[in-house]
């Protein structure tokens, strides 16, 4: 997939003000400061599509980009310890939770994981909660770059054991680097084949 044209449309915190749902839809989450922006830098080959920050909880809102005026990429609040109240990270929660639900064009969620650590509680809460709400999502591995090719192959491997204690078959996953472009073509490529499929 060559994208020719990436642009921000709107941000919302209510999913109700999402844009029209006449297009395939892709959302990006993860835990703060997992490499979502970087990521979706990378897939979109823009290099400031969306903003970078290394402080978490940077993104608040449900931002909706349109990409090739085909299908919508969505940049969602991470999950995790981002530095604010209790009250505002349960909101975001409710916030995320009814955009994945209700959302009728919604093709695909993204979660990302940090490649470089084992498998982390938060993580395998949020995809076990997908699951629950039968969600359609696969699992995104970043910052491959950062550990060598054993390390990456065992947290892989840790993290394929611990969700087999509820899942069944372990989920479709990427391996990537924002750093190298590493799992860009995979990822487009899956899109286009979901894309395609849709009605």
């Amino acid at each position: 997939m060559v994208i020719q044209e990436a642009s921000y449309l709107q941000s919302v915190v209510d999913w109700h003000k999402c844009p029209s749902a006449s297009m395939p839809e892709y959302a990006f989450i993860g835990r703060s400061n997992v490499g979502k922006s970087s990521l979706i830098n990378m897939l979109t080959q823009r290099s400031n599509l969306a903003k970078t920050s290394s402080k978490p909880g940077k993104t608040q809102t449900i931002n909706h980009f349109i990409i090739d005026k085909k299908w919508y990429l969505v940049d969602l609040p991470g999950y995790g310890y981002a530095s604010v109240s209790k009250e505002t990270r349960a909101k975001w929660s409710r916030m995320i939770e009814e955009y994945m639900v209700q959302r009728p064009n919604l093709q695909l969620v993204f979660v990302l994981v940090d490649a470089r650590l084992e498998p982390q509680k938060i993580d395998i809460e949020f995809i076990n909660k997908m699951g629950a709400l039968g969600v359609p999502f696969s699992i995104v591995f970043t910052k491959t770059d950062k550990i060598s090719n054993a390390q990456l192959q065992r947290n892989v491997s840790l993290f394929q054991k611990k969700l087999a204690e509820t899942w069944e078959e372990f989920p479709l996953f990427f391996l990537t680097s924002a750093q190298s472009g590493r799992g860009r073509e995979e990822i487009c490529e899956y899109i286009d084949q979901i894309n395609a499929n849709f009605m």
